[in-house]
């Protein structure tokens, strides 16, 4: 018996850094009011060049090299997006075109905030379930380019965003390894918390939609905090004890990066205290999707994973959803797969 774990990370960022004193003169603030209320300061916005598909293919490629494998011994890919280049086709098929998975069946997923959790998820799943050849490899991107939606002048949107892409390639690791547990969820009726009101079935894009600005992204920061306060502890204890673990037992925390001064309030109630918590907000900004996976990526290639060691990623975003998952690291099967460096 084997599990469905991590062989390699990837992370892309756009090269135009924006600095709080850019921001908070568009949305009327100051800069230092900016790092006090979010603790962020600094993002990347996109070229005009790059579009989300431009980023994830970027990610994509980093995993694939960490992971040691070609593109075409893929069999998923799994792209988490809000933000996709068009409403169709999946972005996924473009990047699934670009990087030469010729192999792979690809699709989107809109989780919002939590979809590379969703879609780590997922894709463990689909991976671990039999097939004639085994269980192949996947890839899983979070990628969004939130400057494309957001207000310049919405204080309270404007301050947060920033853009970027991350991926990780799943694959067969040691029983007991990889993927050990995991909570998925929904609450439904929180839908006007996160929005984009126009530009769907609901709302087609019009003069009118334009004109009111119902294209851009809208945020109940409020009610967002004290929907995360609420559910987001209840959410970890039942992901922890979904493994069989305590939370003494967490070595790595990798949250989503909404904002730094909420996640400071919030890590006590979560009761982490003994895992490092993995924080990338400050200089990135909230990515969406990207976020959880970014950090990853940061983490892993700073070495600070070990063998055996246990990860917690939490996301919350929009619908309202929560997702998390816990990963026991196979260092060996990571390592197996990398190619020589010569």
């Amino acid at each position: 018996m084997t599990g469905i774990g991590i062989l390699g990370t990837g992370s892309y960022l756009p090269a135009d850094r924006v600095s709080n004193a850019v921001v908070a003169e568009r949305a009327g603030v100051t800069e230092e009011w900016i790092a006090r209320k979010t603790g962020i300061r600094e993002r990347r916005y996109a070229a005009d060049s790059e579009a989300t598909s431009d980023l994830a293919v970027e990610a994509a490629r980093a995993a694939l090299d960490s992971a040691g494998l070609d593109a075409a011994q893929l069999s998923w890919i799994l792209l988490a997006t809000s933000t996709p280049d068009s409403p169709q086709p999946a972005t996924a098929c473009l990047v699934q075109d670009r990087i030469g998975a010729v192999n792979a069946a690809s699709f989107d997923l809109n989780s919002v905030c939590s979809g590379f959790v969703f879609g780590l998820v997922t894709a463990a799943r689909l991976l671990a379930a039999p097939g004639p050849d085994g269980p192949g490899y996947g890839l899983v991107i979070g990628a969004d380019t939130y400057s494309r939606i957001i207000d310049r002048e919405d204080r309270r949107t404007a301050i947060l965003f920033g853009d970027g892409a991350g991926a990780a390639v799943l694959g067969p690791v040691r029983s007991g390894h990889g993927l050990i547990g995991s909570q998925l969820s929904t609450v439904g009726g929180t839908e006007d918390l996160i929005r984009v009101e126009a530009g769907g079935s609901r709302l087609p894009a019009s003069e009118k939609t334009v004109a009111e600005g119902l294209h851009h992204f809208r945020m109940n920061g409020r009610g967002v905090s004290e929907f995360v306060a609420a559910e987001l502890p209840p959410a970890v204890r039942e992901v922890i004890a979904s493994g069989g673990l305590r939370n003494s037992d967490i070595d790595h925390f990798i949250p989503h990066q909404a904002n730094g001064v909420m996640l400071a309030k919030l890590l006590p109630e979560l009761g982490l205290d003994q895992a490092r918590t993995h924080l990338t907000v400050e200089r990135h900004g909230n990515t969406s999707a990207a976020s959880i996976a970014i950090t990853l990526d940061e983490a892993h290639r700073s070495g600070a994973f070990g063998d055996g060691d246990v990860l917690l990623l939490t996301g919350f975003g929009g619908g309202m959803s929560l997702g998390s998952a816990l990963v026991r690291w196979d260092g060996p099967a990571a390592r197996a797969h990398r190619k020589e460096t010569v």
